[in-house]
């Protein structure tokens, strides 16, 4: 794919206009409002389809994955409450955009990847751009117990149920966030780990994701 690295007034402007699009949508979280304006979506886009980068719209990016809505990664970010230094588990690298805004909020990101064409893709990418999480290649659905707990987790993919694997990877005082649902649409719910089997669990607005792969989801 041809990808287009560069980043000048016009594609600045875009930002602009859709950081006050997502505003109007009920986006308060200046942080993630913040990071939104400086991540350059485009650089996830062929250089064909760079007129969609910023539109409000999610985005196919090849072996049946989308890039998601800008609104869909502003809204499970502000719903994380990501503090500077958190270490943060995302389920669902895709293209790395997700990753790049937890990146930007100041988090520590451990990133699991099952797509090895998407994983390759973003290893290469995301460095080129200057952002450097801890990438991983397999089954998301499992977590990544080996660096739990984890001040927070989210899930950018639709599953059927709240893996228990994933809420046991949690801190005390931790947030995960997961569209949960069938196949056609999920409810965000979010998920505060408030003591060793005691969590508390608020179900939001309806979203549709691809599914969640793997040995705990679909």
């Amino acid at each position: 794919m041809a990808y287009k690295f560069i980043d000048n007034y016009r594609e600045k402007g875009a930002r602009k206009k859709l950081v006050k699009h997502l505003e109007s949508r009920g986006i308060q979280d200046a942080n993630v409002l913040k990071a939104i304006a400086k991540v350059p979506r485009h650089y996830f886009f062929d250089e064909t389809f760079w007129l969609q980068a910023y539109k409000d719209i999610a985005f196919p990016i090849g072996d049946g994955q989308t890039i998601s809505q800008p609104y869909t990664v502003a809204y499970q970010s502000e719903l994380l409450h990501v503090k500077k230094g958190d270490k943060v588990l995302e389920i669902g690298t895709g293209s790395g955009y997700q990753t790049c805004i937890l990146l930007e909020l100041g988090a520590e990101v451990y990133t699991i990847e099952r797509q090895e064409n998407l994983y390759n893709r973003t290893i290469q990418v995301l460095p080129y751009m200057g952002y450097n999480p801890n990438f991983f290649l397999g089954d998301g659905s499992r977590g990544i117990e080996e660096h739990a707990p984890y001040d927070k987790i989210i899930v950018t993919a639709g599953a059927p149920f709240v893996p228990e694997i994933m809420l046991m990877q949690l801190k005390l005082g931790g947030i995960l966030v997961i569209p949960v649902g069938d196949e056609k649409s999920q409810k965000m719910v979010t998920i505060l780990r408030v003591g060793d089997n005691d969590f508390e669990r608020i179900e939001l607005d309806t979203f549709r994701f691809v599914p969640l792969v793997g040995d705990k989801a679909w």
